[in-house]
């Protein structure tokens, strides 16, 4: 029988990728979407009338005039030029910054229509954006360190809503919000043993699980409502509210100010536990193994990792910051609990998790835009926008659907996301 082999010295083969790389993809679109806001909003903005923006929070005091029409032309160009930018196939490697760039320049050409004649705060949005993202952000963190040890964390949406219960029922007996903010810590903790005892320990199906403890977070915490919070809700449904602590001149940065160093306890407590989560996943002995049980948990466990302690530990402890992100929603924003009043808070937090490539910082980032977009839609329909405030909310979970789907850059998950993990 004879054998053919390839020489030793055969030259390896070179693949050469076509003209349509993803970069280029990318670039095509933001190009047709920056010429068409030129051209829409461009002949949409009055003539003659400028939208102004005030950087305080309210509509008073100094004002930056942008040409409607102008404005709104010159800055659609400028997200056609970033497209532009991709298309010529230079600039493959800043897809993401470009497409920032163009994000900030579609949303200033669509401002300039939409506020022409009006004046809209800044500030008020700055706040109002942070707001909204605070539960976000908070279960956006517990989603990664519950998937960056391997865990598919589906059940945000139950832990925040136990914890919003939580919060009003325990704040409201006590009389005290630090006691409900540790009440809805508690909740959250509960709903993560369920969900790290069944996951870890019996190896049920994630995504099944996670739906299932959200079913019956929405069911308990409606039973308990009807059953004791309702028929005397100065009982048992009217928590004290955390107040505002402004931060003196840092506050008083105009725009940035009112939304970061202008909140209740709770925001502050949000913007630290980012730090400490990507801090301690990125820079501390903890965080390597965490990220060594989620992306190869046998490696890990060969070098003396307990690979399912680990997950334990992780899990629960999203289960906390993601009631806390519950204790926001009722003694950090309205003071008392109404049935399903997490909304789909947790399954928006997925989608920044996604969004966020799995990072602390990027899905921080995420739940801002989701914040924003919601802000945005009231503050239109406050100065009379023509556009129906349902089209605005939709518009994050669009951008995010297409940022996931893989036009922003392909998005990877632990490798180990949502694997039980069998000793051998």
């Amino acid at each position: 029988m004879a054998v053919t082999t390839a020489p030793q010295d055969a030259a390896p083969v070179e693949i050469t990728p076509g003209f349509w790389t993803r970069p280029r993809r990318v670039g095509a679109v933001l190009v047709g979407l920056g010429v068409l806001a030129a051209v829409v909003f461009g002949l949409l903005a009055p003539a003659g009338q400028d939208a102004r923006f005030t950087f305080s929070r309210t509509t008073a005091g100094t004002a930056l005039p942008i040409p409607a029409r102008p404005g709104a032309v010159v800055f659609g160009l400028i997200g056609a030029l970033a497209g532009a930018a991709l298309l010529s196939g230079r600039a493959d490697r800043r897809v993401r910054a470009l497409a920032g760039l163009f994000g900030a320049a579609f949303m200033v050409s669509f401002l300039c229509w939409q506020v022409a004649g009006q004046r809209l705060p800044l500030g008020d949005v700055s706040q109002g954006t942070v707001a909204a993202a605070v539960p976000l952000v908070f279960g956006a963190m517990a989603g990664v360190l519950c998937e960056r040890s391997g865990v598919i964390n589906v059940a945000i949406e139950g832990q925040i809503l136990s914890g919003a219960f939580a919060g009003a029922l325990v704040g409201t007996i006590a009389g005290s919000a630090w006691a409900g903010l540790f009440g809805a810590a508690a909740a959250g903790l509960v709903i993560a043993g369920m969900l790290a005892a069944l996951s870890i320990r019996y190896l049920v199906d994630q995504v099944v699980l996670g739906v299932v403890l959200n079913l019956f977070a929405v069911g308990l915490t409606t039973f308990l409502y009807l059953q004791i919070m309702q028929p005397a809700s100065d009982r048992y449904n009217f928590p004290p509210i955390f107040p505002a602590w402004r931060i003196p001149v840092l506050s008083s940065i105009p725009v940035l100010g009112p939304g970061l160093f202008d909140g209740n306890v709770l925001v502050y407590l949000a913007i630290g536990t980012v730090v400490l989560v990507h801090v301690g996943l990125f820079h501390t002995r903890w965080g390597l193994r965490t990220r060594a049980v989620g992306e190869h948990p046998t490696a890990a466990d060969t070098v003396g990792i307990r690979v399912r302690g680990m997950r334990y530990r992780n899990v629960l402890l999203a289960g906390v910051v993601a009631g806390l992100g519950g204790a926001f929603l009722t003694i950090g924003n309205v003071g008392q609990f109404n049935t399903n009043m997490s909304a789909g808070r947790g399954f928006i937090a997925l989608a920044a998790l996604i969004f966020g490539r799995w990072s602390p910082l990027g899905a921080t980032a995420a739940a801002l835009l989701f914040g924003f977009f919601g802000k945005l839609a009231s503050s239109l329909g406050t100065i009379g926008s023509t556009i129906p405030n349902e089209f605005l909310g939709m518009l994050p979970y669009v951008v995010t659907i297409v940022a996931v789907a893989g036009l922003v850059g392909r998005v990877r998950a632990p490798a180990a996301d949502g694997k039980p993990y069998v000793k051998g």
